[in-house]
């Protein structure tokens, strides 16, 4: 039976042409009758099975609803040149002025537009309608077959025609009425070819799959997951390569066939019935992990199909792998090799060397050391030299953060995982370490139920994130640094001994500053000079830098090279040190000649204020009584202190202490019964005891001989 197809156009005589496009490409399959807006026509318009409507038909959408069914199913004209046309006027002389002569000077200019769009770009076009002032200068028009309009005096006139429908409108026009087998004749594929397209086009992908099947789901071929469409009584009309792959559905076996007989594990018909499309889920096919989804298809709130997507899971997994993959591009990359840990000590060459061997492996590796000793740059190192080196490199300080902060840092989580989530959810950062290395900052402030779960993610290599369902699978390689000896946490309980022995794989120790000899001032000199100083130091002060301990090590030494940068002088003498550097120095060398190995400085005795008053020992140092002086107020304020807070209170009151001594102190007043610490971030308290003796420190008299 003939399809009926109603070509509705505003001028007469374009929707004629049209109609006659139409009618030489369809012959007896279709009965083609053209209409016009402009002369009224259209309100003869017959029910038809397909609607063929140029842009400028109607005025309005509310318009086309007086002669076109809500049911009725549409194709916009759009139209385009041949490609023979295009060659004329490619090969007319640069810099030509042209007029172009249309209906309206707006219609000109769209004209134009598309001329230029299809490489035509080296002609002076003047857009000219009859409305449109008659322009001087111009002796050539080119008119799409309105030649009426052409002002006089035009010397020569290009008449190219009217634009006829590009072979996308064709092609969707046979689409629509079932008659894909046109496709296939050669009138079509010479229209095909005729016409010029500015992109690559439906015409195009045909053009390319001759050799293919000519229905619809050729299209679909392209594609790199597997499809499967049914129409709305359920029978299959597309089922691309791979899904057949997927499937192990023979070619073509299934098209036309009930789906549900075809892939039972494919819920059409529910989503068909429901009208609401069905998340992705694995399930399993053949064996293999396929994730699968189905969407309906509706028009006007009615279901007309369904289409199923499937993809192997690898394939699935290999994708998150390359989007992780641009986040490289985002920092998370290794900014440091091992040429950036200076230093010409044994020291540091056989930790460069052990270090350098291990990053050829996937094993985690351990970095012990002072704070200041360079842990990081040696992590990043590390990475630059596995064979992960073109994975992504992130680091995170895992005792900086609170430990529900931090495990939606490391896990990531879903929207709505708790207040304030981000819309849509986050990936954490173990997952934008996939293929590359994670490095744990002071792993010993790590919660004991943060310990878990990184054991957890060292012995599956899945996570999950906060307020997931879903397991996630990483490959990261572990890199950790302490400035504790995990050991020694170990045998209290509060670093997990199988953890321990995960991250303790390679352990390696990062010598500090005072081991790495004359390191000091290949360092110094660099720090200095990127600071704008002139090298140069007094012999005085090498011996004291020899002699210093450097607590602090290389961040230390970078602080004082970066203050006497300022300081404007070309050879440095002791006196221009940094003051609080000097009473450091000083402390130091007074602890190392037994200044207080007595029990009391020299020059000082002790009576009490009271009687029944113990006397108090001095011996314990100004840094004891300011670490037990710190934790005394904050129990007094009914609140913790940790290590972070102390130094803070240190930099305020300029009272020089390193991290190190405050972490040590806190050990041996833990030890004495003092202190209750509690690992991690929870910050410290003051025992019974330990506010007794500040009391009794405070009710004591200090009196100078």
């Amino acid at each position: 039976m003939k399809k009926r197809i109603s070509v509705i156009s505003l001028i007469p005589r374009s929707g004629r042409f049209y109609a006659g496009q139409v009618r030489e490409l369809f012959g007896d399959k279709a009965e083609v009758m053209a209409y016009s807006t402009g002369d009224g026509s259209v309100k003869n318009v017959r029910p038809s099975d397909l609607y063929m409507i140029t842009t400028d038909a109607f005025k309005e959408a509310q318009e086309a609803g007086r002669y076109v069914p809500a049911d009725g199913q549409v194709v916009e004209i759009e139209v385009t040149y041949s490609k023979k046309t295009v060659r004329e006027l490619k090969e007319m002389p640069k810099g030509t002025p042209v007029l172009f002569v249309n209906a309206t000077q707006q219609m000109a200019r769209e004209a134009i537009t598309q001329l230029e769009q299809l490489g035509v770009s080296q002609l002076s076009f003047m857009p000219y309608g009859p409305d449109s002032p008659v322009p001087e200068g111009f002796e050539i028009a080119v008119t799409p077959d309105e030649a009426d309009f052409v002002p006089p005096g035009m010397k020569k006139v290009i008449n190219i025609g009217h634009r006829p429908c590009t072979a996308a409108t064709m092609i969707e026009a046979a689409v629509r009425l079932g008659l894909e087998e046109l496709l296939e004749e050669e009138a079509f594929k010479q229209y095909m070819r005729s016409m010029e397209a500015k992109n690559y086009s439906f015409e195009k992908m045909f053009l390319r799959s001759q050799r293919l099947e000519s229905r619809i789901d050729i299209l679909l071929e392209i594609l790199d997951e597997g499809i499967i469409g049914v129409n709305e009584r359920g029978e299959v009309f597309a089922c691309n390569r791979m899904a057949r792959d997927i499937t192990g559905v023979k070619d073509m076996e299934a098209i036309g066939k009930i789906a549900e007989s075809i892939f039972p594990y494919i819920p059409f018909g529910n989503v068909m019935e429901e009208k609401t499309p069905r998340l992705p889920r694995l399930i399993r096919i053949r064996g293999v992990d396929i994730n699968v989804a189905v969407v309906p298809v509706l028009r006007q709130g009615a279901c007309i199909g369904a289409f199923a997507t499937l993809q192997r899971f690898s394939e699935l997994e290999k994708r998150q792998n390359e989007l992780r993959s641009q986040l490289l591009q985002k920092g998370y990359r290794a900014k440091y090799g091992f040429e950036d840990f200076l230093g010409n000590s044994p020291a540091v060459e056989r930790t460069k060397a052990i270090l350098e061997k291990m990053a050829g492996t996937e094993l985690p590796v351990l970095l012990i050391g002072e704070t200041g000793t360079g842990k990081e740059v040696l992590a990043h190192a590390i990475h630059r030299a596995s064979a992960r080196s073109q994975g992504p490199f992130v680091a995170i300080n895992v005792a900086a953060m609170p430990e529900n902060l931090l495990e939606s840092e490391l896990f990531g989580y879903e929207e709505g995982a708790f207040t304030g989530a981000k819309k849509g959810g986050r990936p954490g950062l173990f997952e934008f370490a996939h293929k590359g290395t994670l490095f744990l900052d002071e792993v010993e402030g790590m919660s004991q139920a943060m310990q878990v779960k990184l054991l957890r993610v060292l012995q599956e290599r899945e996570i999950m994130r906060v307020g997931g369902n879903q397991i996630i699978r990483v490959d990261v390689r572990i890199v950790a640094a302490t400035n504790e000896f995990l050991e020694e946490m170990v045998e209290k309980g509060s670093f997990r001994r199988d953890l321990y022995y995960r991250l303790n794989a390679l352990p390696v120790l990062i010598p500090p500053l005072r081991e790495r000899g004359d390191d000091i001032f290949l360092l110094f000199e660099r720090f200095f000079r990127k600071a704008g100083g002139t090298y140069g130091l007094s012999d005085e002060v090498r011996e004291l830098f020899r002699r210093y301990k450097w607590p602090g090590n290389v961040r230390e030494l970078q602080n004082v090279a970066e203050y006497l940068g300022f300081a404007g002088q070309e050879e440095i003498q002791v006196e221009d040190l940094p003051p609080t550097f000097l009473r450091s120095f000083e402390r130091e060398e007074e602890r190392q000649e037994g200044r207080h190995a007595s029990g009391d400085a020299p020059g000082y005795v002790h009576e009490s204020r009271e009687e029944g008053l113990e006397p108090v020992r001095e011996d314990r140092g100004e840094e004891f009584w300011f670490v037990l002086e710190q934790l005394y107020k904050a129990c007094e304020q009914e609140r913790l202190i940790g290590r972070e807070g102390i130094l803070k209170a240190a930099r305020a009151r300029r009272f020089p202490i390193s991290q190190k001594e405050v972490r040590d102190l806190l050990t041996q007043m833990e030890a004495e019964g003092l202190v209750k610490v509690t690992r991690g971030r929870g910050g410290s308290r003051i025992t019974e005891n330990g506010q007794r003796m500040w009391e009794n420190r405070k009710n004591n008299q200090l009196i100078k001989v």
